[in-house]
């Protein structure tokens, strides 16, 4: 018999289901805690909650699982990478870095990627489906147990396009920062896109104070267009137009992504490509020494050239950072631990 996943329902929702099910309005408070704060993975741990309640809840709905298959811990700085496995066997990954302000954990949106990003593990195999949302706040529930600590701080930035999941991420954040749950600060939730403008315009109009972070990679169109199908359909003109549309509706300030690719993208002229396209804007720019896949050739410059790259950029007065590179030595790059455990099992 199919049962409804339980772990996808708003607050609203599950108040809606319980009175549906002639229940006391205060047990939907209590569900939601089991579910949400106290990270029930059955509903025999729902003690307060009468034997006969709890086997009509399992008779109706079901609680997803996610099984670990496998964890890393780097030596180099104790980030954390995880594989998760779901209940129709699809695969995600997640990753936990501990900074001085908390715990951040990077998680998933879709099992794969269509998005085509040539420097991207992900998107290898292309895509297999969508996470609902369960399965995504499910990446934060596993490794808060795992770990025994509190998450406070969530990056939408692994295996696939989140505003290509538009509905079921916009509920995860909903979810994930509201009161009766984790309680997250939206402020503390980034969510990266490769530039689906469209559903930018939509998430601006949303009311919410999440950042967003926009896969840029490229100083020109022909230079994105040549690392990133998508912009195909959507033009580098287009897609900073979005961005300035979410700043003026949210007041958050959007982050641009680079990934510097030895030879493709960090020449002297990509420089001042990208500061002629980023001075004058509320923006902060966030370069990323690309991360070695095995299936691509791609090559992170030399840390020297890097420096000489922002320097260039601070200059001209842009807020730009170098992201700290965490896992190296575990799989870090977007995909790779997935990609690499399915290729496994498949020569095995």
């Amino acid at each position: 018999m199919y049962r409804n996943d339980i772990c996808s329902y708003t607050y609203s929702e599950l108040q809606g289901a319980v009175k549906n099910l002639g229940e006391k309005p205060f047990r939907a408070k209590q569900i939601y805690e089991w579910l949400h704060v106290k990270l029930a993975e059955d509903f025999d741990e729902m003690t307060n909650l009468s034997k006969a309640f709890r086997d009509r809840l399992s008779d109706q709905y079901e609680i997803p699982k996610m099984k670990l298959v496998k964890r890393q811990i780097s030596k180099k700085d104790g980030t954390e990478k995880y594989l998760f496995e779901l209940g129709d066997d699809n695969l995600v990954e997640s990753v936990l870095m501990r900074y001085s302000y908390g715990n951040s954990v990077c998680i998933s949106s879709q099992a794969g990627c269509r998005m085509g990003c040539k420097f991207c593990a992900s998107t290898i195999g292309g895509l297999a489906r969508n996470l609902r949302t369960s399965e995504m706040l499910g990446q934060v529930y596993r490794i808060q147990k795992l770990i025994g600590e509190r998450v406070s701080n969530i990056v939408v930035m692994g295996t696939g396009e989140p505003l290509d999941n538009y509905d079921n991420f916009l509920k995860f954040v909903h979810m994930a920062s509201d009161e009766h749950g984790l309680h997250i600060s939206q402020r503390n939730i980034t969510a990266s896109t490769c530039g689906i403008v469209p559903n930018m315009q939509r998430l601006a109009e949303e009311g919410l104070q999440i950042t967003l972070a926009l896969s840029l990679h490229g100083s020109s169109q022909e230079k994105r267009r040549r690392l990133m199908p998508v912009a195909d359909k959507y033009s580098l003109t287009e897609v900073l137009g979005a961005c300035d549309y979410y700043f003026r509706k949210t007041g958050r300030r959007v982050t641009f992504e680079y990934s510097l690719v030895e030879g493709v993208n960090d020449t002297d002229e990509d420089a001042k490509e990208l500061i002629r396209m980023l001075q004058g804007r509320n923006c902060h720019i966030n370069l990323i020494p690309v991360n070695p896949v095995r299936e691509r050739d791609f090559k992170k410059p030399e840390r020297k050239k890097i420096l000489v790259f922002k320097n260039k950029l601070e200059h001209h007065k842009i807020n730009v950072t170098i992201r700290r590179e965490r896992g190296s030595d575990i799989d870090g790059a977007c995909g790779q631990l997935r990609r690499r455990y399915i290729t496994s099992k498949k020569e095995n």
